[in-house]
């Protein structure tokens, strides 16, 4: 697969436990394969997810909480332990990462968007790794991305991106729920987003993140809408990023159109 630019994005299913507590292992073994596609020429922009499943882990909380105070608190204890972590590791395969708290509003208006922009550019021009997250603890419903498949299909598109690989805690999509039906079976390519596509997906997320099926179609529709693939794919294994970018057919495959 012929890319140079990629938006990662990974969620908070894929980044903790159970327990709500990081899982460091996956976290390294993630780090470890960014850094690596780095070093082959590529250009990574991480979107990552779990700064408030982490908050709720450091304060002891087995679910996330419903009001929008808690979560706002819980996003500003989280976000600076994860990103600590992630700069952390970045720096034992010399990497420097910078960090990048969006709200929908700053993308809503040119001079912000271009601005937006810019920074991201330079960021990758210094061999950077941005780690975006969106900004939750001043995000209102007006202004929210409300989940973050959302978000990096709209980095994706900002960062003129090639490829969105989206790291879930499913192998791919599926013609019927998996956890339900036994039967169900992975389609490997999708070309269209179509109406029976969408009937295909299921409702809700995991205990742990904000994004169900439908959010991962609806980010596949809006960057195969701008000319950007995107692959879902279980994170559970970040090693399985370079079978991507070696062309194996793996996971799913949204394909744009050529124009």
């Amino acid at each position: 697969m012929k890319t140079k630019r990629i938006v990662i994005k990974v969620g908070t299913s894929t980044l903790t436990h159970e327990s709500g507590k990081l899982n460091l292992e996956r976290i390294e073994q993630l780090v470890r394969v960014i850094s690596n596609i780095k070093n082959m020429g590529h250009e990574v922009i991480l979107v990552s997810s779990g700064a408030i499943g982490v908050g709720a882990g450091k304060v002891g909380l087995k679910e996330k909480p419903d009001s929008v105070r808690m979560k706002q608190a819980l996003a500003a204890i989280g976000q600076a332990s994860l990103v600590s972590i992630y700069d952390k590791i970045f720096k034992e395969y010399g990497y420097s990462t910078g960090q990048v708290l969006l709200t929908k509003f700053i993308l809503d208006e040119e001079t912000r968007y271009n601005s937006a922009r810019r920074a991201f550019d330079a960021m990758i021009s210094f061999g950077v790794v941005p780690i975006v997250n969106e900004n939750d603890v001043i995000s209102t419903y007006e202004i929210e991305f409300g989940d973050n498949d959302t978000l990096s299909a709209t980095v994706a598109e900002l960062v003129r991106a090639d490829l969105l690989i989206i790291l879930s805690d499913i192998d791919g999509f599926y013609d019927s729920d998996p956890r339900k039906d036994k039967n169900a079976k992975i389609i490997p390519v999708v070309s269209e987003i179509s109406e029976e596509i969408m009937s295909c997906a299921g409702a809700e997320g995991s205990s742990r993140g904000t994004g169900g099926m439908k959010t991962k179609l609806r980010a596949a529709k809006f960057v195969n809408d701008n000319g950007i693939d995107m692959v879902l794919l279980n994170g559970n294994v970040p090693e399985k990023i370079y079978r991507v970018l070696e062309g194996e057919n793996i996971g799913t495959l949204f394909k744009h159109k050529e124009k």
